[in-house]
């Protein structure tokens, strides 16, 4: 039996077309022999022909019959097995963009033909339709029998240039209408397209065609959340795509985290469920329970939710969405596995209804017979198993929705009774102070601070819908503070968070949408008010709280670095963009490390190197994007490195750390020295500079050569010259703590090599050593070395490090390990096994140091007080005065102090 013999048993459209000899075998054979092309298409009538000729008859004629040699290629390749869902589905949506751009091609030219060429108002260039297509033909999913949801857009109003002037409106009308009736219009030969323009502003009661003007009004004032689920797969098909598309995206996809997309999702499909009940549609493979649209809705929730921030999830088709999410870690592959298989059984099977009589249906048969062939074309013996099958996928599927779009109201997180006395418009004030203070709050603070919020204009200017999501988190985050040891301070500090994102409707339901989460960020807050301080700053950052890799430490950078370029690249350039992005991904590496760091996941040298190397990270993504909006005279490629010093060059860098940075170029030519100059300053705003979504890190530019009065990037040959001439024995110093970071790899080289050199030249120890105490003695007026600061007292942070210096600059020479950016616990041993300092010296200053880096660490993240001045503290102190002696042998003058 011929392929052609198998796929007539199972669609009735296709034995009439061959039977009644509509259907030539030597066109046929050849179009089932491979997969259709735009090219297909075009030769297979002389379209230019009728356009020439304003043969509107025979276009439409042609049209039709090329809609059935295209129905019966994909019937027949289908069915035997030649092709996957994605063929289909792509071969029948080319086709409808072609028979678009034909007709539309057709329509314009026989409008301008009658009325000139419309010309817009402001612009004066000749003006053409954009259509754009939504639903599954914007997804490249069409169904073989489907209608197509078609929205007409012109760039600006104007008239036509001819004899017979009209309005650009009137003249789109036409051509709109005109392309509608060569598509959808039924004739002899049966229709190409059933076309639906009910998804345009207002609907049927809205004009035909709109200018972008009239859309980008309607999407900002009375675009709805349907809407944007609608345009999530808008794609214009025709060749001028205008800026419909920069109009779209900021409606569809959010700046922000928009967590009012499930309620929404939610009720559009509660709508649904209802039409299913009320029309008897349990049996529909689309929108019954665990269908099609289900899986089309946890693609698209996560797009709405998450698109305005992961440009990657601005995508038109449903299961190139899921395998993002997938790629993302948003959705686990085990989920993602099992909604692909569903999604490719239940648009089979909906193709394999259509193709029965060529009807838009997906409502299974109760035809025995036709039930059969069904469940034979599925690969099922009989209809038993197929519905078997069937049923599994669907269950399969309905689970994961109700899953991802369970309504709070619903959820296990539930409030215990007791809890609602402390929310209520006349609370009962005894029943409230009690039942707050057996749980352990301060209860007059509190209650104080509950009243001040309900009375405050905050709360009153509250919207209809964001007040009763208030009203609802305000008692769970009394409960969740409840459990934490300091209740009082954390629920202050939670208070003063949800008050601070009141106003953003999106934080308010992304709570409500996920109470789970709030014992989590209770958790945070009551051990930090940093991080508390943190997500005051960035509240969008509550997403990463729900992240299934919150927790884990593995870090790929190199992993991180592409994902981070892709996105600014996916940018085109636009500045802003690229800042918040650049924002987005610090804060959010940031908060990971903090919450992880809580948990007593890393150790305080661990971290260091983690935000070093997000510090390392960002800067690499930053030249790229800073280089491409520098203006240029000579140069394409940024011919300039970055060096960090301090915290940053030893790769001791903590949550709030300045970057120490010093710019050098290599770059001979005579307008180097402005071009790079501008940059430097460019990359440095890049860095600082407040934007909507925040800052990134403050930059000190100090420590280049000549300081604040030097140039902001100095070349390779200037650094090197500085360092051997000018450079004081402090700026040595800080050359032990420096390192090449990012940029063209010869500067870093040559970088290296200065480095080298002057950290390995012969020096007068003993001048050095005065030197070096002399500069530590300096700091005294300004920071005194009292014992309950580890950093400057005698003993701690500064003399550890001076130390460390010392030894690199009197011995690197004979010990070129030295030179390595190792980390000063490192190089403490490095120096000991080599024998130029005590190793039990060098041990108790490791641990003294570590200590003191820890407690540090503590004072910024955990909220400890400063130093408890103890027999431990002190202990530590002592050993590294000890070490300090035998290095400088300075003991008597340094206690004297």
């Amino acid at each position: 039996m011929t392929a052609t013999d198998t796929a007539r048993r199972h669609s009735h459209y296709l034995a009439r077309q061959l039977d009644n000899g509509r259907l030539k075998p030597e066109i046929l054979q050849p179009l089932v022999a491979k997969v259709l092309q735009n090219e297909d298409f075009m030769q297979f009538a002389d379209w230019q022909g009728f356009q020439t000729a304003f043969d509107e008859a025979a276009l439409a004629c042609a049209l039709r019959e090329l809609r059935r040699y295209v129905m019966a290629q994909i019937i027949i390749r289908d069915l035997s097995r030649r092709s996957d869902l994605a063929e289909v589905t792509r071969t029948i949506t080319l086709f409808a963009d072609f028979a678009i751009n034909t007709a539309l091609d057709f329509a314009y030219a026989y409008y301008q033909d009658l009325y000139g060429t419309p010309i817009g108002r402001y612009s004066g260039r000749p003006q053409h339709l954009s259509v754009v297509a939504m639903g599954k033909m914007g997804g490249y999913e069409l169904n073989v029998s489907s209608d197509i949801d078609l929205i007409f857009i012109y760039p600006e109003s104007g008239d036509t240039d001819g004899k017979r002037e009209r309005t650009n409106q009137e003249f789109f009308t036409k051509v709109g209408q005109k392309l509608i009736a060569l598509l959808n219009d039924i004739t002899a030969d049966g229709q190409v397209f059933r076309v639906d323009m009910r998804l345009r502003p207002d609907g049927d009661a809205g004009p035909l065609v709109l200018n972008e003007t009239a859309l980008e009004q309607y999407l900002i004032t009375q675009g709805r959340e349907w809407e944007r689920y609608a345009w999530c797969k808008g794609r214009v098909v025709t060749p001028y795509a205008n800026d419909i598309a920069a109009l779209v995206r900021p409606f569809v996809f959010r700046k922000y985290l928009d967590f009012n997309a499930y309620e929404a999702m939610r009720g559009l499909h509660r709508q649904i469920r209802q039409e299913v009940t009320r029309k008897g549609m349990a049996d529909n493979v689309k929108l019954g329970a665990g269908g099609i649209r289900e899986i089309e809705f946890i693609a698209q929730i996560f797009q709405l939710i998450r698109g305005g921030q992961i440009r990657a999830l601005q995508l038109k088709g449903t299961q190139e969405t899921l395998l993002q999410l997938q790629a993302l870690d948003i959705l686990d592959s085990d989920t993602v596995t099992t909604l692909l298989s569903a999604y490719r059984f239940l648009r089979d099977v909906e193709h394999r209804l259509q193709y029965w009589d060529d009807q838009q249906t997906q409502t299974l048969p109760d035809n025995p017979e036709q039930q059969q062939l069904l469940a034979e074309s599925m690969g099922f013996s009989d209809y038993a198993a197929f519905s078997d099958g069937l049923n599994t996928q669907r269950r399969q599927v309905n689970t994961i929705f109700n899953q991802i779009l369970t309504d709070p109201d619903g959820q296990n997180h539930t409030l215990d009774d007791c809890w609602h006395c402390v929310w209520q418009e006349n609370p009962d004030e005894e029943a409230r102070f009690d039942q707050l203070a057996a749980q352990g709050f301060n209860a007059g603070v509190i209650a104080k601070r509950l009243d001040q919020m309900r009375a405050g204009h905050k709360y009153r200017q509250l919207s209809h819908t964001a007040q009763p999501r208030f009203d609802a988190i305000v008692p769970l985050l009394v409960q969740a503070a409840a459990k934490q040891p300091e209740p009082t301070n954390t629920l202050l500090r939670l208070l003063d968070f949800l008050e601070n994102i009141s106003r953003r409707s999106a934080y308010l339901a992304l709570l409500h949408e996920r109470p789970q989460a709030l014992d989590q960020l209770a958790g945070l807050m009551s051990q930090s008010a940093w991080v508390a301080s943190y997500l005051m700053q960035h509240p969008i950052l509550l997403d990463e709280l729900l992240s299934a890799q919150l927790m884990e430490t593995d870090h790929d950078w190199a992993k991180l670095a592409a994902e981070l370029s892709d996105g600014l690249n996916n940018t085109k350039g636009d500045t802003e963009a690229q800042m918040d992005i650049l924002r987005h991904f610090q804060h959010s590496q940031v908060f990971r490390l903090a919450v992880q760091d809580l948990a007593g996941l890393w150790t305080v040298e661990a971290l260091s190197d983690q935000l070093s190397a997000l510090a390392d990270t960002i800067l690499a993504a930053a030249i790229p994007c800073v280089w491409a909006d520098t203006p240029k005279t000579h140069t394409n490629t940024p011919n300039i490195g970055i060096i960090g010093y301090g915290k940053l060059g030893g790769k001791e860098l903590g949550y709030t750390s300045d970057l120490d940075l010093v710019y050098v170029y290599d770059d001979p030519h005579p307008d180097a020295p402005d071009l790079y100059g501008r940059f430097a300053r460019r990359l440095t705003n890049w860095l600082g500079a407040a934007t909507g979504a925040g800052s990134l890190y403050d930059v000190d530019l100090r420590l280049r050569p000549n300081g604040d009065s030097g140039f902001l990037a100095c070349s390779v040959a200037a650094f090197e010259k500085y360092q051997r001439e000018s450079a004081w024995t402090w700026e040595h110093q800080s050359l032990t703590r420096a390192r090449f970071i990012t940029g063209l790899a010869e500067v870093g080289r040559a970088f290296d090599a200065v480095r080298t050199e002057i950290l390995t030249r012969p020096r007068d120890l003993t001048a050095l050593a005065q030197e070096i105490i002399a500069m530590r003695e300096k700091m005294f007026p300004t920071h005194p070395p009292k014992e309950s600061d580890v950093k400057y007292a005698r003993g701690g942070v500064v003399d550890v490090e001076f130390i460390i210096q010392y030894l690199i600059l009197a011995h690197a020479r004979e010990l070129p390990q030295l030179l390595d950016n190792y980390g000063n616990i490192a190089l403490l041993n490095i120096a000991a096994e080599a024998g130029l300092i005590d190793k039990q010296h060098a041990e108790t200053a490791r641990d003294a140091y570590r200590f003191y880096r820890q407690q540090q660490h503590n004072t910024k993240l955990r909220d400890a007080d400063k130093v408890e001045i103890n027999e431990e503290v002190m202990g530590y102190y002592q050993s590294v005065r000890e070490l300090w002696a035998q290095v400088f042998g300075e003991a008597v003058r340094f206690e004297a102090r």
